[in-house]
Order: structure tokens, then C-alpha cells, then sequence
């Protein structure tokens, strides 16, 4: 099957106010796919199912398999392996029952597939980092990765990637985009640190002395199974059956809020997708702001903190990955990590972690830790000031160092609900000093870009500078991604100081 897209180069066009607009969009694709587990209803529906699957001759079981493999193989890079997964999901419904062939087995994973289009609703809110690899890289140029949310059905988001080369005069390249797109499930064995599981579990108010009987049966580090035995160990002792579910339930959540993915080595890194797999993520991963951080030892780590949905309530989450290929999340804890628009400074400040936030839903504030997991110390750094900005004022990704200080794309929201996007100036050391600002927003939507899912919003994850331009990935409208630059001298130029 052909890729989907070729390589797109940009082509841009210059505004009033020095920025540079890319010629080019990035545009959701409905033909980007990934096979999700099926489960159609209650354990009698699966049961009934089940019974029609295997009340097939086997030629008649081979037959009807060869023709779904026959239209399905092309849209994914190895279907069988899904269906022989799927299969694992509904086993335990099957009661005894056994498949009298590997050719059933997959025919069974089959009736419990479906596929989920990442992107029928739209392909949005990018961020830009540096790729790990740079390898034949030569002449000013350098490789990127682009996250991105893609909205499909039941407007549930994802996170996938995209990967380019920003040239000597910063032009940009897309390259192309695999046929194949794919989600993985949580490793099982990942192991969940047993202390901060239990200041956790205080943060939410669900901590109970009944947990100190399931947390004494557990090692420093754990895994849900051991999780799980250990409740099934102390349920068996509990009088207060009711009390039992009830923190049982708070400390099944927790533990499946933290997990590890990883994909195949031979799969691109535009193939990856972070799919929804937790309770709390359930509708949805929304924002993720990667950011490349360099630890005090060189080491090069990258996170992103994004924000889980399940209908209800919004989680701040931190990803963790140093390939694009393995990934560990896990919850961010404290009372400041809070609302949405959490965004991590690209290395630590007098040896403390630092991270930009909108915890109260209006204003900026500068967080600072020293475990990068926990956050308690807020300090509010800016409310919103200009017209562009009277409603709220929000980050557009991790800031970005320069001689002149930390520069911070920021998002405004003004009349019509409409968004623009400027920047502030921070002090280097000492972020919670707002050392300049643009009066006027730098990026505001053009006839062009008003129309769309959410209509009049410009919006980005986080951006780069490269040869003295900082580049800007944003999305228009909640419907497509595009890119701007604007040199930073000009920028700096704009800035007004207080």
C-alpha cells in the first residue's frame, strides 16, 4: 500500500508584523487507522457471539478469515498479531470453550476488532521538538519530530507524531506519512514506586487505613497483578465490604494511571499513536507540549505533560521518552498540578525542576519542585492585561532559553472568544520575573483560518528556533496545523518592558 502523503515542502508568505506564514497545511486524513478492541455488549451478547463463531465448519472459518485478512492486511502492518490480542480480551468469557484452530482464534479476534479513524475530525495542536537523531544532518539543517491531537470519533484525541527537516533558510519538509498507523497496549509489567503511590493516594483523599493492609503485603516497587492479589488477599479480611470497594476501586485507578507503552523498532515514529488506554483518559489525551531536557549530568530526556479526560475531570499527566519508541506515563501529583496547559522549562533552575502553568484556569504561573513528579509551589507571574488577552492567558508550549531570557509563546483569548497567540520575556534566573511582552499578538487567524471545528483559534504546543528564526507549528481552528516564523531579533524588538 502507498504511503498516504508525499514530502511537502513549505511555501510562505510574509505579514505586516515580520511573521512568516507556511504555504502549506497539515490536514486530517480518515484514512489513518488503528484497530481497537470491539466489545459490542454485556458477557450474554459476547457469549452468543462466540457460540455463532464457533458453530462454523472449519472450511467455512478458514474461508471467512482469508477474505478479512484479504481486505484488512493492507490497512495495517500486521492484523493477525491484533486479532490474535483481541482474542486475549474476550477469552475469559469463553468458559471452557477452546477454538478448534489458530485460523478460529483469529477469526474470533476478528468479531471483537473494529477500526477507529485518529483524524476524521481534525489534526491539531501540534508541538515541535528536536529528533534524538540527527544523523546526516549537514548544512544548517536539522531533523524534527511534530506531536500532534488527532480527533476522530466520539471527539476522543490521541497522540500522534509526524516527522520533517527544517533546512539552512528554514524551510520545512514533511516527510512522508506511512500507510500504517498503530496504537500498543500497556506493557503489564510496569512497576509503580509504592511511596509516592501512597502520598498519592492522600492527595486524592482516598487513602484509608484498610490501604495499609494491601500496601504492607507490597514490595517498594510493584505491578497491578501484585496490586490486585494483595486486594484480594485483604478483602477476604475486611468487615466493611462497602469501604473495601470503595478504596479499592481509588487504588486501581491510580495504579492504571500509570503505564509503559512500546512500539516495534521497525515501525516509523508517524506510525506510533498514544491511543486512550487508562479509565481517566477515557475521553480523551488532549495537549501534549513536548519539550527536549537536558539534565544537569547531558543527559537528554524528553516529557510531555498533556491532559487526560474522562467526561468529568481533567488529569495532568507526564510522558517520559528518550526514543519516540518506549514511553512512560504516570500522573502529575500536588495541589498546583491542576486544570489543563501544564508546560515543563527545558532543563532544571538553581537545581529545582520549573514548570509554566495555568492552574487556576486564567492566569500564568511559575511552578517550581524538586521531585518532577510532585508539585506545591506556585507563584503567579502574570494575569491577563491586554484586550487580546482579557479573558485568559495560557502558555503555547515549554519556553524557550535565549541570551536574552526564557521566551514563552503565550496564548490570549479575547472578544468572540477568539485566540491569538503572543510572548512574554522571563528572567534566566529567575523565570518568575516577567522581563517583557508583546503588546500586540504576533499571530491572529486570517480570513482563511477563521472557519473550522472551533472557529477564530490560533493554537500551538510549543515551538523552536533555528538560525535565529523561532518557528511556530500552529493550528487554525481546531482543524488543521500549519507553520509560522518570525525572526527573534524582530521579536525581541517588539517586546515592551514594564
Amino acid at each position: 500500500m502507498a504511503d498516504h502523503s508525499p514530502p511537502t515542502k513549505e511555501v510562505t508568505s510574509a505579514s505586516a508584523s515580520g511573521v512568516k506564514r507556511s504555504g502549506f497545511r497539515l490536514k486530517a486524513d480518515s484514512r489513518r487507522v488503528i484497530a481497537r478492541p470491539f466489545i459490542p455488549g454485556p458477557e450474554s451478547r459476547v457469549s452468543a457471539i462466540v457460540d455463532r463463531v464457533l458453530a462454523l465448519t472449519s472450511d467455512e472459518a478458514s474461508h471467512l478469515l482469508q477474505r478479512i485478512l484479504d481486505r484488512y492486511s493492507p490497512r495495517h502492518r500486521d492484523i493477525t498479531r491484533v486479532f490474535d490480542r483481541h482474542y486475549t480480551v474476550v477469552e475469559s468469557q469463553l468458559d471452557g470453550r477452546k477454538p478448534d484452530s489458530h485460523d478460529r482464534r483469529l477469526l474470533l479476534g476478528a468479531y471483537f476488532t473494529n477500526e477507529y479513524s485518529l483524524e476524521s475530525v481534525a489534526l491539531f495542536n501540534p508541538s515541535m521538538v528536536l529528533h534524538p537523531d540527527q544523523e546526516g544532518m549537514t548544512n544548517g539543517k536539522v531533523r524534527f519530530i511534530l506531536s500532534l491531537r488527532a480527533c476522530g470519533e466520539g471527539h476522543i484525541s490521541s497522540i500522534e507524531f509526524r516527522s520533517g527537516v527544517v533546512d539552512s533558510s528554514n524551510g520545512i519538509t514533511i516527510d512522508p506519512v506511512p500507510a500504517f498507523a498503530a496504537s500498543e497496549h500497556p506493557v503489564g509489567d510496569h512497576l509503580h514506586d509504592k511511596n509516592r503511590f501512597f502520598l498519592k493516594l492522600k492527595e486524592m483523599g482516598a487513602y484509608r487505613p484498610l490501604a495499609d493492609h494491601v500496601l504492607g503485603q507490597l514490595s517498594d516497587q510493584f505491578t497491578v497483578d501484585e496490586l490486585e492479589h494483595a486486594l484480594s488477599t485483604a478483602f477476604r479480611k475486611s468487615r466493611d465490604l462497602a469501604a473495601f470497594h470503595e478504596m479499592a476501586e481509588a487504588m486501581l485507578w491510580l495504579a492504571h494511571s500509570s503505564y509503559h507503552l512500546s512500539f516495534p523498532s521497525e515501525s516509523d515514529v508517524s506510525e506510533r499513536v498514544i491511543y486512550p488506554v487508562t479509565e481517566n483518559e477515557s475521553r480523551g489525551i488532549e495537549d501534549a507540549r513536548f519539550v527536549r531536557f537536558t539534565g544537569s549530568d547531558g543527559c537528554v530526556l524528553y516529557y510531555a505533560t498533556y491532559t487526560a479526560y474522562n467526561g468529568f475531570r481533567v488529569l495532568p499527566q507526564l510522558l517520559v521518552t528518550t526514543d519516540f519508541k518506549d514511553f512512560k506515563i504516570q500522573p502529575l501529583n500536588g495541589h498546583c498540578a491542576q486544570n489543563k496547559g501544564m508546560a515543563l522549562f527545558p532543563r532544571k533552575i538553581d537545581d529545582r525542576y520549573v514548570m509554566i502553568s495555568r492552574l487556576d484556569g486564567e492566569n500564568l504561573y511559575v511552578l517550581r519542585s524538586d521531585n518532577i513528579l510532585f508539585w506545591n509551589e506556585a507563584q503567579k507571574i502574570r494575569e491577563p492585561t491586554l484586550p487580546w488577552e482579557f479573558v485568559q492567558i495560557g502558555n503555547c508550549g515549554s519556553p524557550i532559553e535565549t541570551e536574552d531570557g526564557w521566551l514563552l509563546m503565550t496564548h490570549g483569548v479575547g472578544p468572540m472568544r477568539e485566540y491569538w497567540i503572543g510572548a512574554i520575556l522571563l528572567d534566566r534566573d529567575d523565570p518568575s520575573r516577567v522581563i517583557g511582552f508583546t503588546k500586540e499578538p504576533i499571530l491572529t487567524p486570517t480570513e482563511e483560518e477563521r472557519d473550522g471545528y472551533v472557529p477564530n483559534v490560533v493554537y500551538s504546543c510549543g515551538g523552536m528556533i533555528h538560525n535565529c528564526d523561532l518557528i511556530i507549528p500552529y493550528a487554525f481552528s481546531d482543524t488543521a496545523t500549519s507553520f509560522a516564523r518570525i525572526a527573534v531579533p524582530d521579536l525581541m524588538a517588539m517586546m515592551v518592558r514594564p
